[in-house]
């Protein structure tokens, strides 16, 4: 090991939840070991909250793991020790854990699954480089086969991974058309490039894309009939890909929409793609997103940072109604 043992933490901070609700929360000490052959100690200076980590305190995501458990898709941290046999990362470098449950202080991790970052990379938006930019990117690519010219249309567009979709599609030359449900959240997508911005409550006819476009593919973050309504958007042939439920209800299309003009409605979870894709496919998207993140081309607003000692406030924060920007959890070398 590279560190003397007797000089690193002892114990860490991690979040237990029942899967009861956002309140069933709290914060435990745990012994922490020194890193042993071939694995990597991390001390966690950011971590998200995003919507399935709510889901998942609600007892409402579609793979709800068994109580107790530590939600945290995703986060970020410096090396602070490493074990025998460790190639490629150092104490002092800049990590993103690849696995789940990261609302901790400090975790050890087998070297395999600690994802080098650049050394001068923004820690909040390397934090919430995992899951938005990444499911951004299969979606834009691997789902539908888009050229530059053509439009996609989603719905929560002012969301982080909307962002994403904006920034990642301007590199591809795809006209997106990102639909709010007020005019106080059209600004930042308009900033970030949108094609079109749409408000949509979900009332009325549903909105036109500019010149009588028809896209190709629509991202579909809130189920029910928000999915019939992107539906109406597309071009016969079209995809809709629904990727989350915001509000609880199941996707759907009309008969119409499925039989006679031949839409698909698929999901997409990227959990999923993780454990279908090679290693090697999968180290080369994350070769892509370090490198679009120290370029500035992939990120998202971050709204708040809550130090992980106060994990109660920065949920509710998180679950708020009209939110601006992601909440983040820092920790204690954060």
């Amino acid at each position: 090991m590279t560190d003397n043992p007797a000089t690193l933490p002892q114990t860490c901070l991690v979040a237990r939840a029942g899967g009861t609700g956002l309140a069933d929360l709290q914060l435990v000490e745990e012994p922490l070991r020194a890193p042993g052959e071939g694995e990597v100690l991390l001390e966690m200076l950011r971590m998200t909250i995003n919507p399935a980590d709510l889901l998942l305190l609600e007892g409402r995501y579609g793979h709800q793991p068994s109580a107790p458990f530590t939600p945290g898709a995703e986060g970020m941290g410096r090396v602070l020790a490493v074990g025998a046999g460790v190639r490629g990362l150092a104490p002092g470098d800049l990590a993103m854990p690849a696995p789940t449950a990261n609302w901790r202080s400090h975790r050890v991790l087998k070297a395999p699954f600690v994802v080098p970052l650049p050394a001068d990379a923004d820690p909040d938006q390397a934090a919430m480089l995992k899951a938005n930019p990444a499911t951004a990117l299969v979606m834009l690519e691997e789902l539908v086969s888009l050229s530059p010219g053509d439009w996609v249309v989603m719905n929560a567009g002012n969301s982080a991974l909307g962002q994403n979709v904006l920034r990642l599609a301007g590199t591809m030359g795809v006209n997106v058309a990102a639909i709010v449900r007020r005019e106080g959240a059209a600004t930042l997508p308009r900033s970030l490039g949108a094609a079109a911005v749409l408000v949509d409550d979900g009332t009325g006819p549903v909105p036109a894309l500019p010149d009588g476009a028809q896209a190709r593919l629509a991202l579909d973050a809130v189920g029910g009939a928000a999915t019939e309504r992107l539906g109406g958007m597309l071009a016969d042939g079209g995809t809709v890909v629904t990727y989350g439920l915001l509000s609880g209800a199941a996707p759907r299309l009309s008969a119409h929409d499925l039989v006679f003009r031949g839409l698909t409605l698929r999901g997409f979870w990227l959990a999923d793609w993780f454990a279908n894709t090679p290693p090697e496919r999968i180290q080369a998207l994350f070769d892509r997103l370090t490198d679009h993140l120290a370029k500035g081309v992939i990120g998202a607003k971050v709204e708040a940072r809550f130090p992980l000692t106060d994990i109660a406030g920065a949920v509710q924060s998180a679950a708020r109604e009209g939110r601006d920007g992601k909440i983040l959890l820092t920790g204690g070398g954060a």
